[in-house]
């Protein structure tokens, strides 16, 4: 397809890219898109990459089904344990209180990329105007000549070659994968240490093989990736305790810095931003992900509404009209989940006495009012609209 009869310009085939494709493809197959995607071809590399566990919600999983982009391989959550290291206030949330299948998911970020490369490439047999382009650095086609280019490159903090709002938390996370003597299927855990978040999470490996992702300063997470395997064990059993028994074995230890980008702005003219591209969250609430898909499935419907219609309805005024709307529409549950989990990464590392006691009783209000636990889960699990 010739760059003049590209309607649509998706730039980015990770997740969010892939995800919006095919949802606009789902729904309208007749679509002229374009996704240029800097991943090869091939998914061996791919198959062989990020194995760091991510968190998706059930509100994700539904979304993802639609399309059939589920990975085959997941860990499922029921139950969240929630405490401060040496402090009082704790919450435990379960699925048959919010009478849900699961509170959340753990998939590897390499399955979910392949989930979703494959997905597309099903729907891209019905799609006759799409255009799956794998591309170099020194070769991006132009997007001059497109009706409508969305943004969906993502990206981590401090790689990202925008920064228009946000905060640098002072934090890298330290992530592996953990064997532990005694875990409980299906349990997640997340510690409030002085320095951070410390989440022990299910993996798809089997009960007592356990993500781990560690919060603390650069320089304290930097020394623990030096730290040999029993050191580390040491220092890890130490903060969290002895709730799931001792800690046997550590790999694939990798650091990530943590901050918050996000755009004050998320369309202009013909261009919109979504997923990482459009904010990028620290990963103490794991709605990095889930907010993303979920600005690509919203999108996809505005967008399908105008390109569905005749080609002479395919003006920039009406294209700039649908972006607004989905701007507008996004607004509410794009500003409650950046405030949520910034305020959470903020309140969560501060050790001023008066923070602490708050902290405590806000887990304890949690778990003597069900309202308000369900009101939170609710957010994490499914966005707000």
């Amino acid at each position: 397809m010739s760059s003049s009869h590209r309607d649509i310009l998706i730039q980015g085939g990770g997740p969010v890219g892939l995800a919006c494709a095919a949802w606009c493809l789902q729904k309208y197959p007749e679509a002229k898109i374009t996704l240029l995607d800097r991943n090869p071809l091939d998914d061996a590399d791919l198959a062989a990459a990020d194995s760091r566990g991510i968190a998706l919600s059930h509100g994700s999983k539904i979304l993802l089904d639609t399309i059939h982009a589920w990975p085959s391989e997941c860990a499922d959550i029921h139950r969240v344990h929630v405490s401060q290291a040496g402090r009082f206030g704790r919450a435990l949330m379960t699925r048959e209180e919010l009478q849900q299948d699961a509170l959340g998911h753990i998939v590897r970020y390499r399955d979910i990329h392949l989930a979703l490369r494959q997905a597309l490439r099903v729907i891209q047999k019905t799609s006759p105007n799409f255009v799956w382009q794998h591309i170099q650095d020194d070769h991006e086609p132009s997007s001059n000549n497109a009706k409508c280019i969305v943004h969906a490159e993502g990206g981590l903090f401090k790689t990202q070659d925008w920064v228009e709002s946000g905060r640098d938390y002072g934090q890298s996370a330290l992530v592996g994968l953990v064997e532990v003597e005694n875990a409980a299927p299906h349990q997640a855990w997340e510690r409030f240490t002085a320095e951070g978040p410390l989440a022990v999470l299910p993996s798809h490996y089997g009960p007592n093989i356990l993500n781990l992702v560690w919060c603390g300063s650069p320089e304290s997470s930097q020394h623990r990736l030096q730290l040999n395997d029993a050191e580390f064990l040491a220092s890890l059993q130490n903060e969290f305790g002895s709730r799931i028994g001792r800690f046997l074995k550590i790999s694939d230890r990798r650091l990530y810095e943590l901050g918050l980008n996000y755009r004050k702005q998320i369309t202009k003219d013909n261009e919109v931003w979504i997923g990482n591209a459009a904010q990028t969250l620290h990963p103490v609430a794991g709605q990095g992900l889930n907010l993303g898909l979920r600005d690509a499935y919203l999108l996809a419907e505005k967008l399908v509404e105008v390109f569905a219609r005749p080609t002479e309805e395919h003006s920039l005024v009406n294209i700039q009209h649908a972006l607004e709307n989905y701007a507008q529409s996004r607004k509410v549950d794009r500003t409650a989940t950046i405030g949520l989990t910034d305020f959470m990464a903020r309140v969560f590392t501060s050790n001023l006495t008066p923070v602490v006691l708050a902290r405590g009783l806000a887990l304890s209000a949690l778990q003597w009012l069900p309202p308000v636990k369900t009101a939170l889960a609710r957010q994490m699990m499914f966005g707000r609209r």
